[in-house]
């Protein structure tokens, strides 16, 4: 087996309630955290309800009016620093949490940024989400978070999702009395994430990232298309024979 030792996971749950409050989303994350922690993954998860995140799409949203902002040096050196990066959120009316939309809206601020390979900021990095309910949506969830984080350039491995949720309409969450810790879809989907987002990060970084050939900002910028076939010439005023030009 590989040694994913040296590897870092930055597990983000966006519950609404604060700290210390039960979370049944950080129930079901930190199985995968144990997981890669027994594999020598360093790990780390927060809460960004618990900290003054500020709401736009500027890296530091201070230069857009507001008082605070714990994003730039709080969340963003963690997640630079991460090669894994997991989102959990739990299921309001079938929807991730208003607090994932706050993250996926700040990560998207920084899409434009570059590593320093020329890529962008994100490339390199594995992704992934866990979703936690009482109604139906798990799937919808995920793949709205899966997309959104692949269009910023994170990688994607296979069954890179987790989930559970209980019977459809008011009732136990995800480790109320026990319910849901049994469940071996949920369990094998959470073990599959965890050891394909290793596996992945573990490749991703001993080649040194994602390759760079056709994927070069700066050298698509200046003219190289990697292959692209170029814009073919218009011919303007064409008209269909035997019609004339109205």
């Amino acid at each position: 087996m590989a040694d994913f030792s040296g590897l870092k996971a930055l597990f983000l749950n966006t519950t609404l309630k604060r700290s210390p409050g039960e979370s049944h989303t950080e129930r079901l994350m930190r199985n995968a955290m144990a997981i890669m922690e027994g594999e020598g993954v360093e790990t780390e998860i927060l809460r960004p309800v618990d900290d003054a995140i500020a709401i736009g799409v500027s890296p530091d949203m201070r230069s857009e009016g507001w008082d605070e902002d714990a994003w730039p040096e709080l969340y963003w050196p963690k997640i630079q620093a991460a090669d894994i990066l997991v989102l959990g959120t739990p299921l309001w009316l079938g929807e991730e949490s208003s607090v994932c939309r706050i993250v996926i809206e700040r990560l998207y601020a920084h899409s434009g940024q570059r590593n320093d390979r020329g890529q962008y900021v994100f490339y390199g990095k594995v992704g992934s989400c866990m979703v936690t309910g009482n109604e139906d949506g798990v799937k919808h969830a995920s793949m709205s978070l899966l997309w959104a984080l692949q269009h910023i350039g994170y990688a994607i491995p296979p069954q890179a999702e987790s989930g559970w949720i209980g019977e459809v309409g008011p009732g136990k969450s995800y480790g109320d009395d026990g319910v849901g810790l049994d469940n071996d879809f949920t369990r094998r989907t959470t073990t599959f994430m965890a050891w394909n987002l290793m596996s992945l990060a573990k490749m991703l970084k001993d080649q040194g990232g994602f390759p760079t050939h056709g994927n070069n900002v700066k050298a698509w910028e200046d003219g190289e298309n990697f292959g692209h076939p170029p814009v073919p010439k218009v011919r303007r005023g064409f008209t269909l024979p035997g019609r004339k030009k109205s």
